[in-house]
């Protein structure tokens, strides 16, 4: 069929790879139609136009093919004749389907990881950025390279049989593992510097929060609202891909916000893994605040929150505290406000572009911060200024009244401040 959808995104016919997109999907037709319109985002956000679309029902993909027979040799015919740039696929394909797919279709045939993981190249910036996506694509080219290989030792594997040919494999595979072994050491080289980092900021007073959510739904827009910052903020998928901070302050309190890379439904396994200790930031946050865009329909917003949940679980963060904000609402009647309001009561409801509930928000993060610091009653000796100057730098809420011996101060202090000032009072 022809994508009703080719005329949408970015690019124009002879700008674009034009790309067919397959699926065999067996799924509701609401789920089917967000999945499609997903993939068809992923391939415009990598430079692709999807010109035809080809789908097929069935309980499971095809083992070797993918699709079944009938619909591919369908498809080879229109390939022939059409002759697109890229078949895409909706899902992810063994090493073999791909190479069969090839085989019979004559062109290039990519699956989703490898779409994902073309546009994780494309926005990568900073160095660090650049060496994990190099080390995800070539741990997936390493894994598809591997089926290949072992093909092509079956076929000429036997005794009296064996030359240089299975030499040359060994080489490849080599030098596959040992420029993946310098990427490693590189990046746990960054890694380091960043645990230092890391120390610092579990040590410090600061409350620090994290944005997490669906590749999109408004984070980074939402951080430039919250906090006054600049961060780029365009309308594509996976934008951000280096951690970020920036920081308000409220009421004396001050919150560093992150914001780092988006998730999305089977976020390969690959870039979970390369961009770990980018993720650090999200498992070592005093709070995730889960960003979903308000404006999609219940079941699409259920299932990207079941994936930025599986993504949290598999970096380690599945028991930092959640909140809830709904972005996006400007995009919503009253109505629609109203039925969200009924089914996310802890949520908070927000507008990047209106700035429609930023205070309740920034309220919420400071009572998170708030909660951490400590009650401190102290008495001081009249003597002892510097300890009741330490209490007024780093506390809030400070109150002293005149003792017998000396001056009792109340007030309400990061733990790590607390402690400072105590070992300050009994040391001196």
């Amino acid at each position: 069929e022809e994508d009703p959808d080719a005329k949408r995104g970015l690019h124009e016919i002879g700008k674009a790879e034009r790309a067919v997109l397959i699926a065999s999907l067996n799924c509701s037709p609401v789920e089917e139609d967000d999945r499609l319109t997903e993939m068809g985002d992923l391939l415009d956000t990598a430079g692709a136009l999807v010109v035809h679309r080809v789908v097929q029902h069935r309980d499971r993909p095809d083992p070797r093919l993918y699709l079944g027979k009938g619909r591919l040799d369908e498809l080879a015919d229109w390939v022939k004749e059409n002759k697109p740039d890229v078949v895409a696929c909706e899902g992810d394909l063994s090493a073999g389907q791909q190479r069969h797919l090839e085989d019979k279709l004559k062109t290039r045939v990519v699956d989703r990881t490898g779409v994902i993981l073309d546009i994780f190249a494309l926005h990568a910036r900073s160095a660090e950025g650049k060496l994990q996506v190099e080390l995800a694509q070539m741990e997936y080219s390493y894994s598809r390279q591997e089926g290949l290989w072992q093909h092509l030792e079956r076929l000429g594997g036997g005794v009296g049989t064996r030359g240089p040919g299975e030499s040359q494999l060994e080489s490849d595979r080599r030098i596959i593992r040992t420029r993946m072994g310098v990427l490693r050491k590189r990046i746990a080289e960054v890694a380091k510097s960043r645990d230092t980092m890391r120390e610092e900021r579990l040590a410090s007073a600061v409350t620090r929060v994290a944005l997490a959510g669906y590749t999109n739904a408004g984070k980074s827009s939402l951080m430039n609202a919250l906090t006054g910052a600049e961060v780029d903020a365009n309308d594509a998928l996976f934008e951000t891909l280096d951690a970020t901070t920036r920081a308000f302050t409220k009421d004396g309190m001050k919150v560093l916000v992150s914001d780092t890379v988006g998730f999305i439904r089977h976020l390969p396994h690959q870039l979970v893994e390369s961009f770990r200790s980018t993720l650090d930031e999200v498992r070592d946050a005093r709070l995730i605040v889960h960003v979903a865009d308000a404006s999609e329909d219940d079941e699409g917003r259920a299932a990207r929150a079941t994936a930025v949940e599986e993504v949290l679980d598999e970096i380690g963060a599945h028991e930092v505290p959640r909140l809830l904000v709904l972005n996006k609402v400007d995009l919503l009647d009253e109505d629609e406000r109203d039925a969200l309001a009924r089914r996310y009561p802890q949520a908070v409801m927000t507008s990047a572009v209106t700035g429609e509930g930023l205070d309740e928000l920034r309220d919420r993060l400071v009572t998170t911060a708030r909660a951490r610091w400590d009650r401190v009653k102290l008495e001081v000796p009249y003597s002892r200024g510097d300890v009741i100057s330490a209490v007024y730098a780093h506390g809030r809420d400070v109150t002293q009244d005149a003792g017998p011996e000396g001056t009792v101060i109340r007030a309400l202090m990061p733990p790590v401040e607390a402690a400072r000032v105590r070992a300050l009072l009994n040391g001196g």
